[in-house]
């Protein structure tokens, strides 16, 4: 599922390389700058994005994710507004694999197969819905897979073998592992007992493993490919460089490209 990450994951391997992949909020700070901050991410060496849908009660998220949200909200941001911005961007960028990160209602409040259908349309190549523990969740992965979207599912570090099992034979195109227990944030580091729970999902049959919650540094980023991860996400990370830097839109950029650069340094196993 997913011929993107199936090249971009093929690719990497064949460099000796992790994948990098940023998180931001669709619509924040705005629908123009939104757009440029991506079109930034991808220019700066990204291999993947992830993107997330605003949405007014991000219960997954932390303080800087949530306020990113709002930000967006409060711009006028809607769900059918980001899906033309994502769609914009992937004529610009036809080879990158998009993510999305949404939150139930709003799958569910334009109807299940109508959204998956959008969200394909405008070249989403994967969904996790953050708030849909796996037990219910096999509604929302037949939606996806009928509209060729890859479903991803969010491994918590208390999984045990059987939740483990069921994860790796669900999801499509990646598997999202938590590096740590609660809500996004880059204040907290990662702790999760990475290599074993990797190895086993990897013997279990799943495709490629990504790291998220934690990771804010390079040594963040190696330390995950170090236990057999296939990539690493940063999400509040990313998103505070625009959070601090609200109205310069020029250093934003700057930041996030520095930024971004550091980061997929150190996906380089050589």
């Amino acid at each position: 599922m997913s011929l993107r990450y199936e090249r971009m994951f093929a690719l990497l391997r064949e460099h000796r390389e992790g994948a990098f992949i940023p998180f931001v909020t669709l619509g924040d700070p705005n629908m123009t700058e939104s757009e440029a901050i991506i079109e930034t991410l991808l220019d700066s060496g990204a291999d993947a994005l992830e993107l997330g849908l605003p949405f007014s009660d991000p219960v997954a998220d932390g303080p800087v994710i949530q306020a990113a949200a709002n930000r967006a909200l409060k711009s006028g941001a809607t769900t059918g507004a980001c899906f033309e911005l994502m769609a914009r961007v992937r004529k610009n960028y036809p080879g990158v694999p998009f993510g999305l990160l949404v939150y139930a209602n709003l799958a569910l409040g334009r109807g299940m197969e109508n959204f998956y259908a959008r969200a394909a349309e405008c070249g989403a190549d994967s969904v996790l819905a953050a708030d849909v523990p796996v037990v219910s969740a096999k509604s929302f992965a037949g939606e996806a897979e009928r509209a060729g979207i890859a479903p991803v599912f969010i491994v918590p570090p208390n999984a045990d073998e059987a939740k483990l099992r069921e994860i790796a034979g669900l999801s499509k195109g990646y598997v999202y592992f938590l590096g740590r227990e609660g809500v996004t944030g880059a204040d907290r580091e990662m702790n999760a007992p990475l290599a074993s729970k990797i190895a086993f999902l990897k013997d279990a049959g799943s495709p490629p493993v990504v790291v998220g919650f934690g990771i804010s540094r390079p040594e963040h980023v190696k330390a995950c490919l170090n236990a057999g991860a296939d990539g690493a996400i940063a999400g509040s990370a990313t998103v505070a460089i625009i959070a601090a830097n609200l109205g310069d839109a020029k250093k934003t950029r700057a930041l996030l490209r520095e930024f971004v650069g550091t980061m997929k340094a150190a996906t380089n196993y050589r």
